[in-house]
């Protein structure tokens, strides 16, 4: 094995072992202690670093490798050190120990995304070791916040610290790169060139306050949830973006199936549980997550409001917006929660062609194909504002019957330890021929 497959697993652990749980309202650990390790292990290897901490406790670190070629654009390679909280008597093992058993690092993070901030490091310390160059700048960085929107991390480097990414035009992170296994021979490597935007939205009704034993023609609260009722049940229609008619293409005749553009759910079926990843990309949702309103059960009060998770396919956001508007009805009207715009790149050029190289040399039966995620990451939501072009792209060969999409922020997250090896083997190949 490689020096890089052989600390991996250890690396990833490590990083496991240090809870960086991030609560979104600032009372959790913080990501320093990670980022501290981050530090550590690259100065092992004479690797020097930037710290930046943009709160108390909120740690980030960057690196840059410099390239043979100076006249090349630099390519980001980044990983958020937090993860999204966890109850340990939930869990068959304790979510914070990085306990490695049957095979698998078993943890807090281990695919969101601590194996892939591992799988930098090892990579990155055998470069150095070594004395590799690759072909152009490699920009390393470890960020914090990402779970809870990035304000901590990849928001206040953008902003405060553009300088780090001086250079950089394409930038690879997480969710994608993983693979979906057909039969023997043949995997597909699904590899994220685009995200739905984001639209969490309040709804408010004002009505007249009054005596819940009376007749009340103006109450928020019927408002509200009849509001809710019909954009919690709207069907919206399916609508398939360049990246998302190209995936079910590729999937339809991998599996010998037919492809309907009007029926898509044949194709979705055959992905199994990646599905979770999939369906929700084929058409905008809407889903109620909060109802606020009133006080006291015999008083009807004068305002009542919801929150709606919103999400809305590249290229469609007004239309999104026009529907949703028209949903509402004219006694209830929408405030902006957050907002993320929708992105969407083509599966092309030099950097496509290495990953699909990178893949297809550790693993022969790899056929890579786009995909489109329904949620978002930090590639989208700032590192675009700087006209860096992004891709999900973490390669792990993954057992047939492993159901990955549960392991994101689900209870008993683990990965292979194999499939660390391939992924630090596949990452260095990727960067040495960039």
């Amino acid at each position: 094995m490689t020096p890089a497959e052989t600390e991996v697993a250890e690396l990833c652990s490590e990083l496991i072992r240090v809870d960086s749980s991030n609560y979104g309202d600032g009372s959790g650990p913080g990501e320093r202690a990670a980022a501290e390790v981050v530090m550590a292990r690259l100065a092992e290897v004479g690797a020097e670093a930037t710290y930046v901490e943009s709160a108390p406790g909120r740690g980030n670190v960057v690196t840059r490798i410099e390239g043979a070629d100076p006249g090349l654009p630099a390519l980001l390679v980044h990983g958020h050190l937090d993860v999204v909280p966890a109850n340990a008597a939930d869990w068959t093992v304790d979510p914070f120990a990085g306990e490695i058993r049957d095979g698998y690092i078993w943890g807090r993070g281990a695919v969101d995304m601590k194996d892939m901030d591992a799988m930098m490091l090892a990579v990155l310390r055998q470069m150095v070791t070594e004395g590799r160059r690759p072909r152009r700048d490699i920009v390393f960085a470890w960020m914090a916040d990402e779970e809870a929107g990035g304000e901590y991390g990849a928001k206040y480097l953008t902003a405060k610290h553009p300088e780090l990414f001086e250079g950089v035009d394409h930038a690879i992170s997480e969710v994608g790169g993983y693979s979906l296994e057909v039969d023997p021979s043949l995997r597909l490597y699904l590899i994220e060139t685009a995200q739905k935007g984001l639209a969490w939205m309040r709804l408010v009704a004002d009505g007249t306050a009054g005596h819940g034993s009376m007749l009340n023609p103006g109450n928020a609260v019927t408002e509200v949830a009849k509001a809710v009722a019909r954009l919690g049940s709207h069907e919206w229609p399916v609508k398939l973006t360049p990246t998302v008619r190209r995936f079910l293409t590729e999937v339809a005749d991998a599996f010998g199936l037919p492809f309907d553009p009007e029926n898509p759910a044949p194709v979705i079926d055959a992905i199994g549980p990646l599905a979770r990843f999939v369906g929700a990309t084929l058409h905008h949702t809407t889903n109620p997550t909060m109802l606020t309103a009133g006080y006291k059960a015999n008083v009807i009060p004068g305002q009542a409001s919801a929150v709606v998770d919103g999400r809305f396919l590249p290229g469609f956001e007004e239309e999104f917006l026009s529907t949703v508007d028209g949903l509402l009805g004219p006694n209830v009207r929408r405030e902006t929660v957050t907002h993320d715009i929708a992105l969407e790149t083509t599966f092309d050029g030099a950097l496509v062609e290495s990953m699909i190289a990178a893949l297809k040399a550790e693993d022969p039966t790899a056929r890579a194909v786009p995909y489109c995620m329904s949620g978002g990451t930090d590639n989208k939501t700032f590192f675009a504002d700087l006209n860096i072009r992004g891709f999900g792209f973490v390669p792990l060969r993954l057992p047939a019957e492993m159901d990955f999409a549960a392991m994101f922020h689900g209870i008993d997250e683990r990965v292979p330890v194999d499939a660390l090896h391939f992924g630090t083997r596949v990452l260095d190949r990727l960067l040495m021929s960039y």
